[in-house]
């Protein structure tokens, strides 16, 4: 899943950045609003973590534009914690509200529970067929067989089980698992995904990631799929 981290303090975004990629996700970084309204309009972000207080614009007023507009769903983090402020930023079109200081362990909770929203999970682990995938502690398993994944091969594999039989473009995969310093010219989905496939299946086993050329790839569940 691929988020943009709208902060003007440096030092918490890059902390933000660092600490959110170790936990699998694509993310990019926005230190102003125009910067943030600049970017969703060439992204499509499945979160945005939004301040309030930014250096040429109201969070609050930018969190109701991209809303209106048809954007990704919000979780304001803010030092702005009065009740009256909450209240605003929930009625503004932001899905959750988080005040400074925060854990990350909540933070990355509320990730979660915003962007399985829509998906039909109930929570943080996804299981289908053999694969069970535990988006809170980062494992993946097919049957008793623990999957050892990279990073980005189980942040492939966690975007693919939110969406079984979909055949998924390697476009689509780049623009929600890779950040924007990706190359888009190089093989790098292709390669992740063939590592990720060779994970998944070994001998005896009936394949589950398979590439429907010139389309995409596509996550079949033995014993659901038909």
């Amino acid at each position: 899943m691929r988020l943009l981290v709208v902060e003007d303090d440096e030092d918490l975004a890059t902390a933000l950045v660092t600490g959110l990629g170790r936990a699998g996700y694509a993310v990019d970084s926005a230190g102003t609003g125009a910067a943030a309204v600049e970017k969703t309009g060439l992204t499509e972000y499945d979160l945005l973590v939004l301040d309030v207080n930014l250096p040429d614009t109201d969070g609050f007023a930018l969190c109701r534009r991209l809303r209106s507009a048809g954007g990704p769903r919000v979780l304001m983090l803010t030092a702005r914690g009065g009740l009256a402020d909450r209240i605003r930023g929930l009625d503004e079109g932001a899905d959750d509200y988080l005040v400074k200081p925060f854990a990350l362990g909540e933070l990355l909770a509320r990730i979660r529970v915003l962007l399985r929203r829509g998906t039909g999970a109930a929570s943080a682990v996804l299981e289908l067929g053999e694969l069970v995938l535990d988006d809170a502690r980062s494992t993946a398993a097919r049957g008793d067989r623990e999957l050892r994944l990279t990073r980005k091969e189980f942040a492939v594999l966690r975007y693919l089980m939110a969406r079984p039989e979909y055949v998924i473009s390697a476009e689509e995969l780049l623009d929600h698992v890779w950040d924007e310093n990706a190359d888009p010219f190089t093989q790098t989905v292709r390669v992740t995904v063939g590592t990720l496939r060779r994970k998944l299946t070994v001998a005896g086993e009936p394949p589950v990631l398979e590439t429907v050329i010139g389309r995409g790839y596509r996550l079949r569940v033995p014993g659901i799929s038909a």
